[in-house]
């Protein structure tokens, strides 16, 4: 409970106010207030008068309260070792967080216990040194707003150095890699960071954007056969939707999702099978339309037993490697 992200505000917002009253420092006014601020619109009328009540005895009449030292939140062994586990991510090792105290913590999961499907095994190497420098490097110049001096190699194996503004990391699940978005006074760039051979921060001038990220949505219609239901949601559990029960057995899902990242929004949902039918908008649906009909043109090309599998081997080939799972 008191890790909860709904649950635990409360413990957090009591802890907060106990602090301010140890001090000396609460009034009336200022306990409605951070009631409002940390907690939820409901909590205004239970926990001021919780706290202020017989039940609680926590705070006087005058706002004091008998407590002596302001309360801590120490974390039970349960949560470290849930925060041990997500700390040992290759992916949040970038980041290089601060594993003090979790030392001789035993983690409650580790990295190699999951087999992941529909997912690139081909994705970054996080454990690379040069990687990791970079991408520190990359999240140092967004948080100082520093321009950026790169040097990458583009998909034609063609070395590129440019100056740019970056703008925000992003991180694709499907491809298991970062991307940095960035611009300078001419185009928006779009880069692996992977493909980043050399980078070092440059000044705090600010260059011209012309990036705008545009959200677009798409509508589905899902029979739920076989867990259906449970598997769409989960995969795109990252992703804003609004979910509607039709029927007993059929839902409306909206999703909400970048512009850039169409192309890989119709081929995760081709992934579904017939489980799922796209509703609108009308250019998505010509999507779909379209890249099945590229899927049945290749197939009538592939000869005895390639052709029975020739929509498999095409939707998970890539030039970069192969998929494990199956679209």
């Amino acid at each position: 409970m008191l890790f909860n992200e709904i649950y635990g505000s409360y413990y957090q917002v009591t802890a907060l106010v106990l602090r301010e009253a140890v001090r000396d420092n609460l009034t009336r006014e200022g306990l409605t207030e951070l009631v409002q601020k940390r907690a939820f619109s409901e909590s205004v009328l239970a926990l001021p008068e919780g706290l202020q009540g017989e039940r609680w005895r926590l705070l006087h009449r005058d706002m004091t309260t008998p407590i002596q030292e302001g309360p801590t939140m120490p974390l039970t062994l349960l949560q470290k070792r849930w925060l041990k586990a997500l700390l040992l991510d290759p992916r949040m090792q970038l980041f290089n967080p601060d594993m003090t105290g979790l030392e001789d913590v035993k983690p409650l999961f580790t990295p190699d216990m999951f087999v992941w499907f529909d997912r690139y095994n081909d994705g970054d190497d996080y454990a690379d040194p040069a990687y990791a420098a970079h991408f520190r490097t990359i999240l140092g110049a967004l948080r100082e707003r520093r321009r950026l001096d790169l040097e990458y190699i583009s998909n034609r194996d063609q070395p590129i150095r440019i100056t740019v503004t970056p703008r925000h990391l992003e991180y694709s699940e499907k491809d298991d890699r970062f991307r940095l978005i960035a611009s300078d006074s001419r185009r928006d760039w779009i880069i692996n960071l992977s493909g980043i051979v050399a980078c070092s921060p440059g000044d705090r001038q600010a260059l011209s954007s012309k990036y705008e990220k545009k959200a677009l949505t798409v509508t589905l219609e899902l029979a739920d056969r076989r867990n259906a239901l449970e598997r769409v949601l989960l995969h795109f559990s990252h992703l804003e939707k609004e979910t509607e029960r039709l029927d007993e057995n059929r839902y409306r899902v909206t999703l909400h999702y970048d512009s850039q990242d169409e192309t890989e929004m119709v081929i995760r949902i081709l992934s579904f099978g017939p489980v799922i039918r796209v509703l609108e908008p009308p250019h998505f649906v010509e999507l779909v339309k379209r890249r099945i009909e590229r899927q049945m043109t290749f197939a009538t090309f592939l000869p005895g037993d390639e052709a029975e599998n020739g929509l498999e081997s095409q939707t998970q080939g890539r030039p970069e490697g192969a998929c494990e799972g199956g679209i």
